[in-house]
């Protein structure tokens, strides 16, 4: 009875891992392990090597700080005052684009389309031509790639054969953004995952990163989305006011034709009746010297009107301070080899590992059972 009582407690109390035995265990098997971990070696080197080289080329813009009154402020207001003009209402807030959206804007699909006919150039100078036609033709992938791609490429070509063949896209094409082939959706789609952006909400600053397998056309194209998301800023902040400016240009351009023409009216009736004294005269003289002077007047109103919203253009044009430029990569980013290697290594010997004591586990169970 004793000793069935012992048995139950033996089992019902938890054994303690002896790591000394366990380390005798993997020591045993050494040889088995550095086997293991020189075949995941090779194996680490060939997977490493295998894939293409990508440059990293990252810049950085630093925006002005806007006035939260809005509007035109400072030596602006100060000149609108003197002149007598009013800019309340032209000093309203400012209808900006969040810094926020900025990410958006860069993975849009209209800003992506945009940078389709990019012209691009290697820096071996083997090829020169557009970034479609680059990322469509002249894209390095690794060779297990094709492997798997074989099943769905099997199953696309076999339901191609029930419909009908959809005309291969290229550079030259015109692209519709509200209507992409598949081609050019799948190059906008690997071009957006090329292209990241971020912002700081503290300070503002715009980190543009752009992922290429080439170093030259990595740094150009940094540079062509850093140029083109400026003007789109730009062009979006200063929209209403180059509107107003239009408007007032016309505006200037009838007052002046206007004033000119009562002017050239009152100087002919002038020059015909000089020495005319009868009061009729005098009266429709004195009306078109009027209708000069309320048509100079409109006229120099409008040309104020016209100065300060030059200036309100001028005004809310944003800047920006590039405090990283694009530069030509020297080294690649991508792929990190000894972090691949290391990686191959030790999942082979944690595995190896693992794999001898649970067969050593398996074994004692088996037995005791």
């Amino acid at each position: 009875m004793t000793e069935e009582q012992n048995k139950i407690k033996s089992k019902a109390q938890p054994q303690e891992i002896d790591l000394i035995e366990l380390a005798q265990k993997i020591w045993a098997k050494r040889k088995l392990i550095f086997k293991v971990c020189g075949i995941a070696a090779v194996i680490g080197v060939v997977v490493a090597f295998s894939i293409p080289k990508e440059y990293e080329v990252k810049v950085t813009l630093a925006p002005e700080i806007s006035n939260k009154g809005g509007g035109i402020s400072g030596s602006m207001g100060a000149l609108a005052s003197m002149a007598g003009i009013n800019l309340g209402s032209m000093a309203g807030g400012e209808d900006a684009i969040s810094p926020e959206l900025y990410p958006n804007i860069v993975g849009s699909i209209p800003f992506l389309v945009e940078l389709f006919k990019v012209n691009v150039v290697t820096k071996k100078g083997d090829l020169n031509t557009s970034l479609y036609d680059y990322m469509d033709k002249h894209q390095r992938s690794t060779w297990w790639s094709y492997i798997l791609a074989i099943p769905s490429e099997a199953l696309s070509w076999t339901m191609s054969l029930f419909k009908e063949k959809e005309p291969k896209g290229s550079a030259s094409d015109p692209v519709d953004a509200f209507c992409l082939t598949s081609d050019q959706a799948g190059i906008a789609k690997s071009l957006k995952k090329s292209i990241t952006s971020s912002v700081d909400k503290k300070t503002g600053v715009i980190t543009l990163v752009v992922t290429m397998q080439d170093p030259l056309i990595a740094a150009a194209l940094a540079d062509t989305v850093q140029s083109k998301l400026q003007q789109y800023i730009t062009d979006y902040r200063t929209s209403k006011s180059r509107k107003d400016l239009i408007f007032t240009e016309k505006l200037y351009k009838e007052a002046k034709k206007k004033y000119y023409q009562a002017q050239q009216t009152y100087a002919a009736y002038s020059d015909g009746n000089m020495n005319v004294v009868m009061a009729r005269y005098r009266t429709e003289e004195e009306r078109l010297k009027d209708e000069m002077t309320l048509a100079y007047s409109v006229y120099n109103q409008v040309s104020q009107q016209l100065q300060m919203a030059k200036a309100k253009v001028q005004e809310i044009t944003p800047v920006y301070t590039v405090v990283q430029p694009a530069s030509v990569p020297l080294l690649a980013s991508k792929p990190k080899k000894a972090i691949i290697l290391i990686g191959f290594v030790f999942l082979a010997a944690f595995g190896t590992i693992a794999w001898i004591l649970l067969k050593d586990m398996m074994k004692e169970w088996t037995m005791k059972k």
